[in-house]
């Protein structure tokens, strides 16, 4: 079980509606936080969407809207099952799996979900 995070972008004050949105990345359990890039965007790095987020909305995909705070808790202070089950990490292969972020992420490229 997982669940999705996205950046709004463009939002109408107004009306709440958005442009368009931006896959931030996946929490699944067992694994480490999953950080998608944007390069196109300009988006390569958690230190680029920390600077995203702060003139956009963030949400999952239940609706729910995160703080960046509470994004960043749940990226980068993700908890092991138990002492003896670490948390998995993408395998880097330059495709999908780009890199091992300093905290509980890898950093991703491409369409997942």
């Amino acid at each position: 079980m997982g669940t999705n995070y996205y950046m709004t972008v463009g939002q109408c004050k107004s009306c709440g509606r958005s442009e368009s949105e931006l896959h931030i990345g996946k929490s699944s359990a067992g694994w480490n936080f999953s950080l998608n890039t944007h390069p196109d965007n300009g988006i390569e790095s958690l230190a680029d969407w920390q600077a995203a987020w702060s003139t956009n909305t963030i949400r999952d995909e239940y609706c729910r809207t995160i703080t960046p705070e509470g994004m960043m808790q749940t990226i980068t202070e993700r908890a092991q099952y138990s002492p003896d089950r670490p948390l998995i990490r993408h395998e880097i292969d330059g495709r999908h799996c780009i890199a091992h972020g300093a905290g509980t992420y890898d950093i991703m490229r491409g369409e997942f979900s």
